[in-house]
């Protein structure tokens, strides 16, 4: 993502499969692990009102998604592909630096 390495593809092919990525990204096993982790911190109030106000973000940007490529346009998408790829790789090197102890 941040080198601009493609992984997909740009074309649509003729016969197209709809995969549901997007909820094993916002309900699948990482979520359940934050919760947990999350809850050893904060008590359960504060959690609840966490995962609302994220459900309702998710649901918003979700529901908009149409509009939202409309008003970014290609170059916004290629933008956002990036800065989201740079908050991936950061947090797989907080994740590797917490397990190896460095």
């Amino acid at each position: 993502m941040i080198l601009g390495i493609k992984f997909y593809r740009d074309t649509m092919p003729e016969t197209a499969s709809i995969v549901p990525i997007a909820f094993p990204l916002i309900a699948g096993s990482g979520t359940m692990t934050t919760l947990l982790s999350l809850r050893s911190e904060f008590n359960i109030e504060t959690i609840l009102i966490g995962v609302g106000l994220n459900m309702a973000l998710v649901y918003l940007c979700l529901k908009n998604l149409g509009f939202i490529e409309k008003l970014l346009g290609p170059s916004g998408i290629a933008i956002i592909r990036k800065v989201f790829g740079f908050i991936l790789l950061a947090i797989a090197v907080k994740l590797f630096r917490g397990n190896v102890g460095i």
